[in-house]
């Protein structure tokens, strides 16, 4: 959620930077007509309530005193109607500006690059040079499906489209993937082994930016009259932890991982990537998120986008860093770095990890805090999340990247060690 001052003092630049770098229409009119009518109907409260204060006390004045109290209750009568109907109006204004303030996505920092969509992000560098294949290179689904090691029919009868069923040795080496990158990042980057909720109430979504905007992106649940949500990312369970905190300074930067099963509706992505295990309904993601000093964010952000390029130059895996401009990043990011690793069989690069810093967006959304050592007085958090990385799209990359003529898979060295010494799947 954006600084609220700027809702109510800058309306028409508020509106006119969005349409710019987000493409997103507000209507500064409706916005300023709103809050004119709130500073109105508020100051029309406060006057009723002021007026109701001091009569209930002349009320009591009066009793003690065994005067006739009639007169003055007549009057706290005759403005209390007026009092309840404000007080509702002032209410019902209040949910308005707070539906259109739920519904404005973060603004982008000076350093993003302006642009509508993919097209205008920008590349910072490469690492790893993608390999010469000398025979004709396979996709991961027709690697996986030469021992049945990936399902994709069997997934289907169980529980439909866009999920899969992976078995023997590469369902292993699936589970490799995330404990290799687990002992990465609290080994060597710092960040604390979490388990997370998979199911969190709705709460937790506002906080993070999920909803209102993207109800229809979640799974949810209804037990009763309570529903909760699958998460789509353990980022939501993560971030949301230090909701309604204050943190204290020598905790941070907090930084958690966790490794947890996604799901995910893809709504709005029907007839893409429907081949294999590219876009699923359920995967697993090892997620990293850091609750950062404001004047740190960004040396975090960079951190972190350094962490998650670790893993794959460890695996061997080559990749690039794309800045995504202000019309590519997602609806809670002022910064987002993708990560996008080399397909051989699509002989492209695909994004495999998205690191983003929020600032205070999410923060203010949450009411998570930390308490400023200079001024003594709490203050909004800033708050980073990434993937280091996403597993299921990591194992795609492995399996193209490592495949060989006969359809075997070598084994990455960094992973042979959780493979109980299996250097090829075969």
């Amino acid at each position: 959620m954006l600084d609220p001052s700027l809702l109510r003092q800058q309306p028409a630049e508020l509106a006119a930077r969005l349409r710019e770098t987000r493409g997103y229409e507000l209507d500064a009119d409706a916005l300023a007509s709103l809050e004119a009518e709130r500073k109105q109907i508020q100051v029309r409260t406060q006057e009723l309530q002021n007026l109701r204060n001091t009569r209930s006390k002349a009320i009591g004045q009066a009793k003690a005193k065994g005067e006739d109290v009639a007169p003055l209750l007549a009057e706290v009568a005759g403005f209390g109607d007026e009092l309840k109907a404000c007080e509702a109006k002032l209410e019902e204004i209040k949910a308005k500006l707070d539906a259109i303030a739920l519904g404005i996505p973060n603004l982008p920092h000076e350093s993003v690059p302006a642009g509508a969509d993919e097209s205008a992000n920008v590349e910072q560098g490469r690492w790893g040079t993608p390999r010469d294949f000398d025979f004709e290179v396979k996709d991961h689904v027709e690697l996986g499906e030469r021992h049945g090691w990936l399902d994709g029919d069997t997934a289907a009868k169980l529980s439909g489209a866009r999920f899969t069923v992976l078995r023997g040795q590469l369902a292993r080496l699936h589970r490799a993937l995330a404990q290799f990158m687990l002992d990465l990042h609290t080994g060597e980057h710092g960040f604390e082994e979490t388990n997370v909720p998979l199911i969190v109430n709705a709460d937790s979504l506002y906080g993070t930016g999920q909803l209102p905007k993207f109800e229809e992106d979640m799974f949810s649940t209804q037990l009763g009259e309570h529903k909760r949500y699958l998460i789509s990312t353990s980022e939501i369970s993560l971030t949301n932890i230090v909701r309604d905190e204050i943190v204290d300074p020598e905790r941070l930067p907090l930084r958690m991982t966790a490794h947890s099963l996604c799901f995910r509706s893809e709504a709005g992505s029907h007839g893409k990537d429907t081949r294999g295990m590219i876009r699923q309904h359920q995967f697993e993601k090892v997620e990293l998120v850091s609750i950062a000093r404001p004047e740190e964010s960004y040396a975090e952000h960079e951190a972190m986008t350094r962490a998650a390029e670790v893993v794959l130059e460890k695996l061997g895996l080559p990749y690039r860093r794309m800045l995504l401009c202000s019309g590519d990043m997602g609806f809670a990011a002022t910064k987002t770095y993708d990560l996008e690793v080399w397909l051989p069989s699509q002989s492209t690069y695909r994004e495999i990890s998205s690191i983003s810093n929020c600032e205070a967006f999410q923060a203010r959304r949450m009411q998570a805090r930390w308490r400023n050592p200079e001024t003594g007085k709490p203050e909004l958090v800033h708050t980073l999340n990434g993937s280091g990385v996403a597993v299921g799209r990591c194992l795609i990359a492995v399996m193209e990247n490592y495949q060989n003529a006969d359809g075997s898979i070598t084994v990455p060295e960094a992973l042979q060690p959780y493979m109980g010494g299996l250097d090829r799947l075969a």
